[in-house]
């Protein structure tokens, strides 16, 4: 992932989720992509909320809290609307089933017609999200339940001539807690909000003499937490480049497992929900600094306005490494490492088949570009 530059914008709403999704699924499945790789068997690391009963016996925090600066841009708070939205990972458990003389039977291997399937772990979204008016927040905190039911799939896994060689199972938990979201005036014009999510999943107490602890408990936990703040009519103050006479009201802002940078373009119509570039008028608008219609609040830390370079093709789970190399890396595995990677998870097998697919010409591309060009500064 890189910083877009001065002048470089997204200009449609698909970019700001294209950012978040690489950021809800960064560090979920590392390269090699295969179970067996010593740095996936220690997953879900970033921005896991654990149940409250258990986090601190783990180290873990029960909590994630984003705090912003919204600036109303002159609209009454009961016409400032605000779009909350929490998203979430929720472990799955996937069990390999095969069809035995005596029926199912629970494997950790099976192979079917030359494709093989493996136990282990996979994720899906989840996602809450609360719409409201800046003066419902002002009068009092605004909660929503996170409640998911505990649930269980099974996909049917037939050989060539149509019939059942075993099955996957897919098995999660219940998942419970609160998103609360509070308003308090910080400026003229300028409130502080505050989303607050709390996990009360219930969850058995950990071993102290288990290794894999932590690792057990993912199943209960928020993993890869998110809060993503939208607001059609007021303006997100950077944090990270804020107007000068909000400095010390945003150094009071504090945030907990997670920071907030603007997300978008410096469009000001609100059709895409981002702008860009400061403040033109608003109550913080003396001493410039940077605003948005849009906040990504996340574990893992960006500047304001982060893009995905357009020459990637797609997701890699690490946003930290050269897309180049590490898609030349996916290339140099070796047949066995390949077909545990594809029977390892489906996002993985999507990732192998994509990079087996890249022309010369796109393989090219990543080899590296020039984004501008800037005049050397005197002295420089």
């Amino acid at each position: 992932m890189r910083r877009a530059g001065h002048g470089e914008t997204a200009r449609h709403p698909e970019k700001v989720e294209k950012i978040v999704r690489t950021c809800l699924y960064e560090g979920y499945l590392l390269w090699p992509y295969r179970r067996s790789a010593l740095k996936n068997t220690k997953r879900w690391t970033f921005g896991g909320t654990f149940p409250r009963s258990c986090a601190t016996a783990l180290g873990e925090p029960y909590r994630m809290r984003t705090q912003v600066l919204l600036d109303t841009a002159g609209h009454p708070a009961d016409r400032t609307e605000v779009a909350v939205r929490v998203r979430f990972l929720h472990v799955v458990d996937r069990g390999v089933l095969r069809e035995g003389p005596d029926g199912p039977e629970a494997v950790d291997d099976l192979t079917v017609d030359g494709r093989r399937y493996l136990a282990w772990q996979e994720a899906t979204e989840r996602e809450v999200s609360v719409p409201l008016t800046l003066d419902t927040a002002l009068r009092g905190p605004v909660r929503a339940a996170v409640d998911v039911p505990a649930g269980t799939d099974r996909e049917p896994i037939r050989d060539g001539a149509g019939r059942t060689a075993g099955s996957l199972v897919r098995r999660w938990n219940a998942l419970s807690g609160t998103v609360e979201i509070g308003a308090v005036p910080a400026a003229d014009g300028v409130h502080r909000l505050t989303v607050e999510i709390v996990n009360t999943t219930p969850c058995p107490a950990p071993d102290p003499a288990d290794r894999d602890a932590r690792e057990r408990a993912c199943a209960y936990a928020f993993v890869s937490t998110h809060t993503v703040l939208h607001s059609a009519t007021g303006r997100f103050v950077s944090l990270v480049d804020p107007p000068e006479r909000l400095r010390e009201t945003v150094s009071a802002c504090e945030n907990q497992g997670t920071w907030p940078v603007l997300v978008g373009d410096d469009s000001d119509d609100g059709s895409d929900g981002c702008t860009d570039g400061g403040f033109d008028g608003g109550a913080a608008g003396d001493g410039g600094g940077a605003s948005a219609r849009t906040v990504l609040s996340s574990p893992v830390t960006l500047y304001d306005f982060p893009e995905v370079a357009p020459e990637s093709p797609g997701d890699l789970f690490d946003g930290t490494e050269i897309d180049r190399l590490l898609i030349l890396s996916v290339l140099s595995l070796t047949e066995e490492e390949r077909q545990e990677a594809r029977a390892g998870d489906p996002r993985a097998r999507e990732i192998l088949d994509r990079c087996a697919g890249l022309a010369p010409g796109e393989l090219l591309a990543l080899h590296g570009t020039i984004r501008e060009f800037r005049p050397l500064e005197e002295g420089a």
